[in-house]
């Protein structure tokens, strides 16, 4: 019993039942409404083909009495009371005496009235004393006499009954149906959401690879599952990329700081003199550079990766800030003797962090030298380009490097992914990782293509619309 009303307080709280009331109850008002103004208006027509009548029949006698008299209206009158399912007819003196007709009592006062109006009567050929209603309308006939013609509303009193037991039964269909209905849809609501939340309760539990049912419907409740599952796929996705971090964490920051504990360790052991020890010393400063260089990358990356510049965003011309940072390499490049080309197209507005940006062309040009220099004295060439595409600032960075295989190239935008060939090589994984980055919170991309030979890096950021200006409106002279 307990768990009934458990069961049963549960589904009225929920929102499809309470919305399903409230259509039941919207939906019985208008049901209501639309049927008494039905029931009302086949009333009114009823009633007003009875006064028709009447009137029609009091004119047809007046007529009668005006051509020839008493005696003919009274034997009309009383042939017409004698017809099957006949009117009502009275005729009276001026003293309510009767003198025709099969009207046999009226309420008093009724044919000391004129006009229409309704009343209760006794028809003379009835034996029962229980009196009916009609509509009646009393003529004053010239010479005093008073004509009294009427009609039963027993048809349209069946009819009120009629309406009544349809309009009755009509809205105890229309609850019952609506209560069928909303406890129907309701439980089938009640029943998705309840599955919803057993799945997530297994998902808090740590089971991560469970997913949302989707019925297929495409209703509300497939698109909020649909949601949930893309969220929980994308939670997914951090969480394996959390845990690659840390192991990539763990194996990469191990090297360093082995290094530095064993010359710190040796420094220790080994130091004589003062310039021995100062010796050791820098070398220590430098691997400790190196670590914090390695935080301040990861710090950037996961500050941009959630959003969390896009405060310092404003709008600024990347042609600029690519050649800027062109001309901060030209001499980095001499010194490997490396040929820098540069192609930079004239205006080129966009919508971001010219710093980020800055720092995202700083560290392709460093990966291009670092590699690109390792190509033929002939070959090594870097070539730095911004232009317009498609809506879209396209920033190229190519050499002529051993460049990455295709089947890497998604890999090594990962943080802390570094490929065998660039072991030998100074450096941490997070150049390219944080190049992704910038490009992402500018809303673009980063594309890895091959430059046969070397790798060529595009970096597609969306242009920045600019509003020309209006001609001003020149007033009639």
């Amino acid at each position: 019993m307990n768990a009934s009303m458990s069961a049963l307080g549960k589904l009225v709280r929920t929102t499809a039942f309470k919305l399903s009331f409230a259509y039941l109850l919207i939906f019985t008002i208008f049901a209501f409404v639309g049927l008494g103004y039905v029931a009302w208006n086949a009333q009114r027509l009823l009633t007003d083909q009875f006064v028709s009548t009447i009137e029609s029949e009091i004119n047809s006698l007046s007529d009668q009495y005006r051509f020839g008299g008493l005696r003919r209206l009274v034997n009309i009158v009383e042939r017409r009371s004698r017809a099957p399912g006949a009117m009502l007819y009275l005729v009276t003196t001026e003293a309510g005496e009767r003198v025709a007709g099969n009207v046999g009592a009226l309420p008093t006062g009724v044919i000391g009235r004129t006009g229409q109006f309704e009343t209760l009567y006794n028809r003379t050929d009835e034996t029962e004393a229980r009196p009916d209603m009609a509509i009646v309308r009393v003529y004053l006939l010239p010479g005093g006499f008073r004509l009294l013609v009427g009609r039963d509303i027993e048809e349209r009193r069946r009819l009120q009954e009629v309406i009544y037991r349809a309009f009755g039964y009509s809205l105890l269909f229309i609850v019952v149906l609506g209560c069928v209905g909303g406890w129907f849809i309701t439980r089938r609501v009640l029943k998705r959401v309840d599955d919803m939340t057993e799945i997530t309760r297994h998902i808090m539990t740590g089971d991560l690879g469970g997913r949302l049912k989707i019925a297929g419907t495409g209703d509300e409740l497939d698109r909020l599952a649909q949601n949930l599952n893309d969220m929980l796929d994308r939670i997914g996705e951090l969480m394996r990329g959390m845990q690659e971090v840390s192991d990539n964490i763990a194996h990469d920051l191990k090297t360093p700081l082995t290094r530095l504990r064993n010359k710190a360790d040796e420094a220790l052991r080994t130091a004589s003199t003062p310039d021995e020890l100062k010796s050791a010393l820098e070398a220590t400063i430098e691997e400790s550079d190196n670590l914090i260089r390695i935080f301040n990358a990861l710090l950037m990356i996961a500050r941009l990766e959630a959003g969390n510049a896009r405060e310092g965003l404003a709008d600024f011309d990347a042609a600029e800030a690519v050649r800027d940072v062109a001309e901060l390499y030209d001499a980095l490049a001499d010194e490997a003797g490396v040929s820098l080309e540069v192609s930079v197209e004239d205006d080129l507005p966009i919508h971001g962090s010219r710093e980020l940006l800055g720092q995202a062309m700083a560290n392709l040009l460093d990966n291009a030298l670092k590699y690109g220099s390792s190509a033929a004295a002939a070959a090594a060439t870097i070539s730095v380009s911004a232009h317009r595409r498609d809506g879209e600032v396209r920033i190229v960075v190519a050499d002529r490097g051993p460049g990455i295989p295709e089947s890497e190239r998604g890999r090594v935008l990962e943080r802390f992914v570094r490929l065998e060939t660039a072991r030998s090589r100074p450096g941490f994984g997070l150049g390219l990782s944080l190049a992704a980055a910038v490009a992402r919170l500018h809303g673009g991309t980063l594309l890895l293509e091959d430059n046969q030979p070397g790798l060529r890096v595009i970096l597609a950021l969306p242009l920045k619309a600019v509003e020309l200006p209006q001609p001003p409106l020149q007033s009639a002279a």
